[in-house]
């Protein structure tokens, strides 16, 4: 459990090529608005971030500055996720991929001085078995990709790292095919598909019930 206020950022990402509707954009003010109501007495705030190599950590380090959240949880798509896959660590590393703008990195690394891999602050394993527990398909990942994904990741724990205030931080990985269209059948579920829309919100809360060390507080 985490004493005194808790603020608690929840961001999702824009369009990029290949995803021209990303879903964790619409997801976590949904997530948000629910988690007020399962975890009273907590602050959540959520934003967008750009996907872009630049704009993008810009405006990460603006949020914490602005914000100083306690709990950081980031949320992104991938064609790989079987489910919620729940990242054990960033990686100190770019892919020279464009972004939504159609940039390039300029370098092939976050940091020059930093350490190649920094490790989660959520308790990886415990969100894993929470989420199965409600038969929810869920997995530990130890590689995040070299994307914009990762890229917030990593510099988001660096950040924290360097900060003497706790924090946990942690990034998910959702099924790019989470459709974003919400009136389609099974609600918003998408054939192929692994996770319909209620479950990704419900999942979320579990993450940051297990997060928090909290229970979820249903109405």
């Amino acid at each position: 459990m985490m004493n005194g206020r808790t603020t608690v950022l929840l961001t999702g990402f824009g369009p990029f090529p290949s995803v021209p509707a990303n879903a964790t954009s619409l997801l976590v003010p949904r997530l948000a608005e629910a988690a007020r109501a399962a975890f009273p007495g907590i602050a959540f705030e959520t934003r967008t971030l750009p996907t872009e190599w630049s704009s993008g950590i810009e405006h990460l380090y603006g949020l914490y500055e602005e914000l100083t959240p306690t709990v950081a949880l980031h949320f992104g798509v991938s064609s790989r996720a079987r489910g919620f896959e729940i990242e054990a660590r960033g990686r100190n590393r770019l892919a020279f991929v464009p972004d939504a703008a159609g940039a390039l990195p300029s370098t092939p690394v976050l940091r020059a001085d930093g350490h190649e891999y920094l490790a989660s602050t959520v308790p990886v394993g415990a969100i894993v078995a929470r989420l199965r527990r409600r038969g929810l398909p869920a997995f530990i990942s130890r590689d995040a990709g070299t994307y914009l994904c990762n890229a917030a990741f990593y510099t988001a724990l660096d950040m924290a790292r360097r900060t003497e205030r706790e924090h946990r931080i942690g990034f998910v990985h959702l099924p790019a095919s989470l459709c974003v269209e919400e009136r389609r059948p099974a609600l918003g579920i998408h054939p192929r598909c692994p996770l319909s829309w209620r479950d990704a919100v419900e999942g979320g809360l579990e993450i940051i019930g297990a997060t928090l060390g909290r229970p979820v507080t249903r109405r």
